[in-house]
């Protein structure tokens, strides 16, 4: 079964009800500013290592959290903050994991990359370029294996889309017809290299042509249009005719990581975007032109949703360190 989409579909915005837009709004904002927050944090010192900002990609995220149910599960690279929150993580738990405190989810020991909630069937979190894809589908053969109807998404970027080990899971899973859903986020510039001088095939979605694998390109910067392409995937995957691959076109407005200067780019390319196609201010129009909410309506959202993040930055100031013990847990030799 060949990719059947050639271009970005647009989502069908007369369908979308007050209750949804405002819920895909405050979604996508407690990302942006809880990630916001955690850039500050970090310029401060009070997180090390490496932090990966989720700024401009929320939709994606939001999106296709919006075409899930309970029981499918979901992981990713190190770029994990918005996933944890939009699956229903604590951002409490969130931001002392970046602090390295006792109260994160990993009890200070993962720190930005590496985190998990096997409450919420968040699998991470990865450092390594790709090694999630391979997990993810090991996932959706559980899920094949004990009958349910679960999909696993499997998130990863266009610069991992290059890895070998995406393409011996792309066989495995078609050859077993699994249930797992590859969400290439292509945010077009990998780790610093744009998509046209990385790859050959510039519509990454076509990449599961040879392994029978349907998929599509999904304007990743409009949150209907996403989770328009996630149900349709998921209805997929949940009728038992295995994978399916969504190429989610979006864009990040940081560097790839904090200590990425981001000198591949122009600022006047970043502020285009950020003026024509941001993902939060699209749903803030479509809120205030069909009159769903006022100005002093988002306001006062965004005054709550701020709240809950500086709430989740005190607590990861004030939580206790790990204790020296902590060393010798969670080894597996």
């Amino acid at each position: 079964m060949a990719a059947r989409k050639s271009a970005p579909k647009k989502g069908a915005k007369s369908n979308t009800s007050k209750e949804e837009l405002l819920n895909h709004y405050r979604e996508m904002l407690l990302i942006r500013r809880f990630e916001e927050k955690a850039g500050q944090l970090y310029g401060m010192g009070l997180i090390g290592g490496f932090c990966h900002l989720y700024i401009g990609q929320e939709a994606v995220v939001v999106g296709l959290e919006a075409a899930a149910k309970d029981g499918d599960k979901r992981l990713t690279s190190y770029r994990d903050h918005g996933h944890m929150l939009a699956c229903g993580m604590d951002p409490k738990g969130v931001m002392a994991e970046l602090t390295g405190r006792e109260g994160g989810y990993s009890r200070g020991k993962g720190g930005s990359m590496h985190m998990f909630s096997t409450e919420k069937h968040f699998y991470g979190g990865h450092g390594i370029v790709g090694a999630q894809v391979p997990i993810g589908t090991g996932l959706a053969f559980s899920d094949k294996y004990k009958g349910n109807d679960n999909v696993t998404f499997t998130y990863f970027g266009d610069g991992a889309a290059n890895q070998g080990q995406v393409y011996e899971s792309f066989n495995m899973a078609s050859l077993w017809e699994l249930p797992v859903i590859y969400v290439i986020e292509n945010n077009q510039y990998a780790m610093g290299t744009s998509l046209q001088r990385a790859s050959s095939t510039p519509e990454i979605y076509t990449r599961g042509e040879a392994f029978g694998i349907p998929g599509e390109a999904v304007d990743g910067m409009d949150v209907m249009a996403v989770k328009e392409a996630g149900e349709r995937a998921t209805a997929h995957c949940r009728a038992g005719k295995g994978p399916y691959i969504l190429e989610m076109k979006t864009y990040r407005y940081r560097g790839h990581s904090m200590s990425d200067p981001a000198k591949y780019r122009t600022r006047e390319e970043v502020q285009k975007v950020r003026e024509e196609r941001d993902a939060i201010e699209h749903v803030r129009e479509l809120l205030l032109q069909g009159k769903h909410a006022s100005e002093d309506d988002l306001k006062a959202i965004d005054k709550e949703i701020k709240a809950v993040v500086n709430d989740a930055a005190e607590f990861s100031k004030t939580s206790p360190e790990p204790a020296l013990e902590e060393l010798w847990t969670d080894i597996y030799a």
